[in-house]
């Protein structure tokens, strides 16, 4: 189909097209925008550092400074009670104290670096170490040395003047670190708050910004594109309503007038297709009602021929073998061969007449689909099998049979097919068949497999064509046509078969059938 022509340009032409209004609305918007959202970064950024300053560095250096206070006062009771009572258990928790303490120590002066002004910080840490370790050095540690030997008296009046004193030094370092951590505490809530201040700042100018988008869009949009929509709408509706040679057409903006031409162009094509379709369906109806009389009338051909090419091959079949039974003993024996091929003749003709009605009727009559029993129809194969698996002394087995949509009597032949062509074509071996099915989304799968002489892979497509034979006639019996009826049930039935080329020795085949709902 070829292209629609090019557009002439409208006269009156709109010299800005709405595309290049809303580019200049936009641009200016987005400066906008982009100021605003820089600031907003840039609070962000500055807020977060704050934030992360007073949460991950103030905050968990005031902790440990609480750590240390708790494991000061941790130790002054146990060196007391160890004091008073000379038990072992308040000198191990004294030196848990000590412990928790210099952990505590260590935690601050890996967050110094983070603080502001780190070399202060570490001027203070000092001198709160120096504290504790004159009070540990004065106090604690004579307390501790002095127990062992003086037991109770350990603790004099002169040692409690020296705890108060020395731990006086020490809470006064305590808190002038505290204070410290407080005023940093407060700067940096102030720096957030500040950075808090500029993002709702520079939110409203965003909003502001976005609110004059909204209004200049607006009248672009009602100006440039609502009227002449409405415009090219009502033309439209006209068409929708049956008027097919209504012209479409705006003259501006320029989009919409392209785009109203090429609707137009379109219209015009479509009723040209549209009238040479009308005609195509016409003399389609006209053909179909022919080619259904001409299939009703070779169906009834094929009928009335099938039925009259048997009955003479009957006669032929039947007086031969009448003449071979009254007359046998005064032939010889190429003349009774040759009536041996004769009646072989016949016979093979009307089994080729049989199969061939079979293969016709498949889908045209009695075939309808409902949901079935598979086992069933497996059952039924087997039966009308008895006798060749009885001579074979075939094995069958099966999984158990699910319930699928389909026609009962096809689905027998399905089965009987296979079945029989696996006890046909055995080996040297007692035939051993196995007809599996399992789940296969919608589908279930069915296989069958023979431990028999098998399939050369180059034949998978070739042995579903009809009349299609790889072994002579004299060797395995039959017309060539019951895989080709069992590729056209399957196929009636919406699914399909094919020969599993990588099943191993035997042959196997697999077909699909649809489920019937969640049944089997």
């Amino acid at each position: 189909m070829e292209p629609l022509p090019p557009l002439a340009p409208p006269p009156g032409r709109s010299a800005l097209p709405v595309g290049r209004w809303f580019l200049l609305a936009g641009t200016a918007v987005a400066l906008v925008v982009a100021v605003a959202v820089t600031a907003i970064l840039m609070a962000l950024g500055q807020t977060l550092t704050a934030r992360d300053t007073v949460v991950d560095v103030i905050d968990p250096a005031a902790l440990q400074t609480l750590r240390i206070t708790t494991a000061l006062q941790a130790q002054g009771s146990a060196v007391r009670a160890y004091g008073l009572t000379n038990e072992r258990q308040y000198l191990d928790e004294y030196r848990r104290g000590v412990a928790d303490e210099q952990a505590a120590t260590a935690a601050i002066l890996a967050l110094t670096p983070r603080l502001p002004e780190p070399d202060q910080e570490r001027r203070e840490l000092e001198r709160l170490s120096a504290a504790t370790a004159a009070w540990r050095h004065d106090y604690t540690e004579k307390v501790v040395a002095a127990v062992p030997t003086a037991g109770t008296g350990a603790l004099t009046r002169e040692l409690a003047t020296v705890n108060v004193t020395r731990f006086a030094e020490v809470r006064a370092a305590l808190a002038a670190r505290q204070a410290r951590l407080d005023a940093l505490h407060d700067l940096g809530s102030r720096r957030l708050r500040a950075g808090w201040d500029t993002i709702y700042t520079s939110v409203w100018v965003l909003i502001g910004a976005l609110v004059l988008a909204v209004a200049g869009c607006t009248v672009i949009v009602r100006r440039a594109v609502t009227i002449p929509v409405a415009r090219l709408t009502r033309q439209v509706r006209a068409v929708a309503a049956g008027d097919f040679d209504h012209e479409l057409g705006v003259e501006r903006p320029a989009e919409l007038w392209e785009l109203s031409g090429h609707v137009d162009g379109m219209r015009r094509r479509i009723m040209a297709e549209w009238r040479a379709a009308s005609e195509a369906r016409r003399r389609l109806a006209e053909q179909a009602e022919e080619l259904r009389r001409s299939n009703a009338e070779l169906e009834q051909f094929a009928y009335v021929a099938s039925h009259d090419l048997q009955e003479p091959l009957r006669k032929v079949a039947s007086f031969t073998r009448l003449l071979d039974q009254r007359y046998g003993d005064r032939l010889d024996d190429r003349a009774r061969q040759y009536m041996a091929f004769a009646v072989d003749g016949a016979t093979r003709m009307q089994e080729l007449i049989e199969d061939l009605l079979d293969l016709s009727r498949v889908g045209r009559t009695g075939g309808e689909r409902v949901p079935t029993d598979s086992g069933v129809a497996l059952r039924g194969a087997l039966r009308n099998l008895d006798t060749l698996l009885t001579e074979a002394g075939a094995e069958v087995t099966h999984d158990p049979m699910p319930m699928v949509v389909g026609n009962a009597s096809l689905l027998t032949q399905v089965f009987q097919n296979l079945v029989g062509n696996a006890v046909k074509f055995r080996s040297q071996e007692p035939p051993r068949v196995h007809v599996g099915v399992r789940r296969d989304g919608e589908m279930w799968e069915f296989s069958c497999s023979d431990n028999g002489i098998g399939i050369d892979p180059k034949h998978a497509e070739r042995i579903f064509l009809i009349f299609q034979r790889l072994h002579p006639r004299d060797v395995h019996p039959g017309t060539g046509i019951g895989l080709s009826l069992c590729r056209k049930i399957v196929e009636y039935h919406g699914g399909r078969i094919w020969l599993d080329t990588a099943a191993g020795p035997g042959a196997t085949f697999r077909w699909t059938l649809p489920a019937a709902g969640d049944a089997g």
